[in-house]
């Protein structure tokens, strides 16, 4: 087995770049049962940006807006709307991380950086990804301070359950985290997984797997080397009309993460209280119920349930898994979020794709983008 050059502990944070934080924190405490537990600004003397810290189960967003319009996150939001600006991943060594990805090929973006303050030393560094996204690979072993240097904590202990996670509605972590690139660049950036960080290639679906009479794309599927981490990147296919994926290249004016998938325990009861806030969800026509257990057999959960909520099933050699996804969080439509329950299946919802893809594509004739 081949040594892993590049370990990943997991996903340590997403970052999103917002033209309004403090509203957008208000958003995902509202609705998706974050809590904001840190936070920096004018008042931690922060004069450039403003940032909350959203925390819930081992899921961590960085809600930032910039404080003036010449900053370079006031731009990226002038140009694409509310996106994830920063996936970061927690490393044991972000210096030796940078030095064995750039040397393999990436394009070096922050380098090795350390920040310090009373709770300690906050390590990391920055690669480019795909379009505005940067990769950044944070060091947390030396650091016990709320997020970061800069930031101050928030929330009291009351919302936090005995093992000092914030349960929210029950989502529990980040599954996985799809990027969306220009027809033709797919195996340029799976290639980039693969040299620059060590990733390997789990799944691949072609259009033949995931097309309508109208539109297709093309999806393959990259993993870290504990499979802690994995990225799907998608790229449109010809078709007929307009695919989901470059009506989203053609909004957000580039590449970018199009979805975060968060797993959870309890799918039911998470979309349940998640509509009762107000999120809301892509359907499917109700025939899709009609054979459901024909098609993936004994399922711990009732159909019935699943078709009022309008919950997709998929099985596999390995298991089956439960998943629904939002729609778009922004007025662009770009990013939107996966809500998903695994049983044993490692899969992405292949038997889903064009029930889901005619869904979305319902959606886009609605905003004219068919």
């Amino acid at each position: 087995m081949t040594e892993d050059f590049l370990p990943i502990k997991g996903m340590d944070h997403v970052e999103f770049y917002v033209g309004n934080a403090k509203q957008a924190a208000h958003f995902y405490r509202t609705g998706f049962g974050f809590a904001n537990t840190a936070y920096s600004g004018l008042e931690t003397g922060n004069r450039k940006s403003a940032s909350y810290v959203m925390e819930q189960g081992n899921i961590r967003l960085v809600l930032t807006s910039a404080l003036g319009p010449d900053h370079p996150i006031a731009r990226y939001a002038h140009l694409h709307g509310d996106g994830v600006g920063v996936i970061a991943m927690e490393v044991p060594d972000a210096a030796k991380s940078y030095e064995e990805s750039t040397h393999r090929g990436a394009t070096g973006v922050i380098p090795p950086t350390e920040e310090k303050d009373d709770f300690g030393v906050y390590r990391y560094s920055a690669i480019q990804c795909y379009g505005d996204t940067i990769i950044k690979f944070i060091d947390r072993s030396d650091y016990t301070g709320a997020f970061a240097p800069g930031y101050v904590a928030r929330e009291s202990d009351a919302e936090r359950n005995k093992n000092g996670r914030i349960k929210g509605v029950g989502l529990a972590a980040i599954d996985h985290m799809v990027g969306n690139v220009e027809l033709g660049a797919m195996n340029r950036w799976v290639d980039f997984f693969a040299n620059t960080m060590g990733f390997s290639q789990l799944l691949h679906f072609d259009d033949e797997d995931i097309s309508t009479e109208y539109s297709a794309l093309m999806s393959k599927v990259m993993q870290n080397g504990n499979g802690k981490v994995k990225f799907p990147i998608n790229e449109p296919a010809e078709g007929k009309k307009k695919s989901q994926i470059q009506e989203y290249l053609d909004y957000y004016y580039g590449p970018g993460v199009q979805h975060i998938a968060c797993s959870t325990g309890d799918i039911l009861a998470t979309v349940t209280q998640l509509q009762e806030n107000g999120i809301e969800f892509l359907r499917v026509p109700t025939t899709y119920y009609d054979v459901l257990e024909e098609r993936v057999g004994k399922i711990n959960e009732p159909v019935e349930k699943l078709a009022e909520l309008g919950i997709l099933v998929d099985r596999d050699e390995e298991g089956y898994l439960l998943q629904i996804f939002t729609k778009p969080v922004e007025d662009r439509p770009t990013v939107f979020y996966e809500i998903i329950e695994r049983h044993g299946s490692r899969g992405f919802g292949k038997g889903n794709f064009k029930a889901l893809f005619e869904s979305i594509e319902r959606e886009q004739a609605l905003r004219g983008n068919l």
